[in-house]
């Protein structure tokens, strides 16, 4: 095979660079490891401290998108769409994102303000939905309420994650609960301030309880959830009137109070007439960008299909250069010129603008991560333990090195992969890669491929390529 790439000639030079760092390795690592064992301490500490504290309050006003965020998203989401066109036609996806993305406007520009009243089972949500329709205090425009099916009560067709899913279509939520939260009903208000949803916690039938017990538990979902909260009585208790005549007789009946709602009709007033279109842009940002999120997985599994043969071509380039000419694994890494021509064409792939010098300045930047995480010692001391299972391999001159060699950039090229991906834009000429960032792509990717089945099919894979001649069944004991 014929390569016709100027980097892959000289990169040895970088073998100098490297040595240093693993110089600088070994004795970062006690100090790398205390520092790794402080942090746990320390954050475990602080995750228990916050577990037990309440959430910060999230106003309405933060979780609203404008209009002009959303057209941004539907432009953004175009291009991706229009990329996806040009570099697979026919893919089998494209038809149905181009429909999708053709309704986000009439969304956008629609007058009906969708609300889902939820809650666990016997919450009050069809009376507290009687009851405001009844009310003559909304605004006189469009609204649409939904109930949903109970929370916490039914599993399978009306599971909570079905139910959850419905939720978040709307455009405000009111969240009705009979007393102090339950763990429950508490993480289903952490998915909403997760998903930016605007909502409103409904304390329904306060009128069951004594008002020192209805104050209390008010003041509890308040610290807990923020200002958000109103408390109402959708259906009061009956209550018996007695009535005394001058003869000292009475007449007793039931009497049906009416309904305390007057605070929830008023938030909702405001909320429906002062805030009814931005709204409707948050709830419409939602599906943006799960559309858009769709296409770009599409458009990355395209990519990802034409970048796999480049990894694989240059893993094998590695593990023969390693085999022929075996040196310590590290020096094999100061090969980076085959990583930084590897950046260069997974760069083209995903349409990443990489100059000749920030190619080289990745693969030295991929090979101190790799040093600085110690992968080099993992991934040799894993090889040799597979390869020690057949002897007749594992004595081959320069079979480790050569494995491992290859293992390593293919974890290279997965990871550049993973973080190409999640990029929004080109990377312009002169600009450098979030180091941090590339770190935890590394890691992540190292430790998938860790998997003992993984190691072997590829460490199999590895020997058959470098000695042909031996047979798949003696390769792995």
């Amino acid at each position: 095979m014929k390569l016709q790439r100027p980097i892959l000639v000289g990169g040895l030079g970088l073998s100098f660079f490297l040595w240093i760092l693993d110089s600088w390795h070994d004795s970062m690592v006690p100090a790398g490891e205390f520092a790794l064992l402080t942090a746990l301490t320390v954050g475990g500490g602080l995750w228990l401290w916050r577990k037990n504290q309440p959430p910060l309050s999230q106003p309405l006003n933060d979780t609203i998108i404008d209009r002009v965020v959303v057209e941004q998203v539907i432009a953004q989401t175009q291009v991706i769409i229009n990329q996806l066109a040009q570099e697979a036609a026919n893919h089998p996806q494209l038809a149905i994102l181009r429909e999708k993305l053709a309704k986000l406007p009439l969304e956008l520009n629609r007058k009906e303000i969708s609300i889902a009243v939820t809650g666990g089972k016997s919450a009050g949500k069809s009376t507290v939905i009687k009851v405001i329709e009844n009310t003559k205090n909304l605004p006189r425009m469009s609204v649409d309420f939904s109930e949903t099916a109970p929370l916490f009560s039914v599993i399978g067709e009306d599971s909570d994650a079905i139910i959850l899913s419905m939720i978040e279509k709307s455009d405000f939520v009111l969240f009705l609960t009979n007393g102090d939260l339950t763990d429950s009903e508490f993480q289903v208000l952490q998915r909403l301030k997760a998903l930016k949803q605007p909502n409103l916690m409904v304390f329904n039938k306060q009128d069951q309880y004594q008002p020192s017990a209805s104050a209390t538990i008010l003041q509890s979902l308040k610290q807990r959830i923020g200002a958000d909260v109103v408390a109402i009585a959708a259906s009061p208790v009956p209550v018996k009137v007695r009535k005394y005549q001058e003869d000292g007789s009475f007449q007793e009946w039931m009497e049906q109070p009416t309904p305390d709602i007057q605070q929830l009709t008023q938030q909702l007033g405001e909320i429906i007439g002062q805030r009814r279109e931005q709204l409707i842009c948050n709830t419409t940002n939602r599906q943006v960008l799960l559309l858009k999120a769709e296409a770009k997985n599409c458009l990355n599994g395209v990519r990802r299909d034409q970048a796999t043969p480049f990894i694989e071509q240059y893993q094998w380039i590695a593990a023969a250069a390693a085999f022929a000419n075996p040196v310590p694994a590290l020096d094999i890494l100061a090969t980076a010129a085959i990583t930084a021509q590897m950046v260069i064409d997974l760069g083209n792939i995903y349409q990443q603008k990489i100059s000749l010098e920030q190619a080289r300045q990745v693969a030295v930047t991929m090979a101190s991560l790799i040093l600085k995480l110690g992968l080099v010692e993992l991934s040799t001391r894993a090889v040799t333990g597979i390869l020690k299972t057949n002897i007749a391999t594992f004595v081959a001159g320069g079979m480790v090195e050569g494995v491992s060699a290859a293992y390593l950039t293919r974890v290279a090229g997965l990871s550049l992969v993973v973080y190409f991906e999640q990029q929004e834009i080109a990377i312009a000429a002169g600009n450098v890669l979030d180091i941090d960032k590339l770190r935890q792509v590394l890691q992540t990717v190292f430790q998938q491929n860790q998997k003992i089945a993984v190691l072997e099919a590829f460490v199999k894979q590895g020997v058959k390529r470098l000695l042909p001649e031996v047979k798949a069944v003696e390769v792995i004991a």
